[in-house]
């Protein structure tokens, strides 16, 4: 995208190359959360749906 200059240089060498350090960080984030959200979107036949609504309705009186 842009060409290194000096500084930038300069800065990676002192600091790390936080770019390419977020973007691994974000990745492995984005791995976690689509096993999660895998596993969560599966749900078990003994659990209700949503957990704020009742298995069953109680009812009308």
């Amino acid at each position: 995208m842009f060409q290194q200059t000096p500084v930038y240089d300069r800065l990676v060498a002192e600091r790390g190359d936080i770019p390419v350090q977020v973007r691994g960080e974000a990745d492995r984030i984005r791995r976690t959360l689509a096993q999660v959200m895998g596993q969560a979107s599966t749900p078990r036949p003994s659990e209700p749906q949503n957990v704020f609504e009742p298995k069953q309705l109680p009812p009308a009186l």
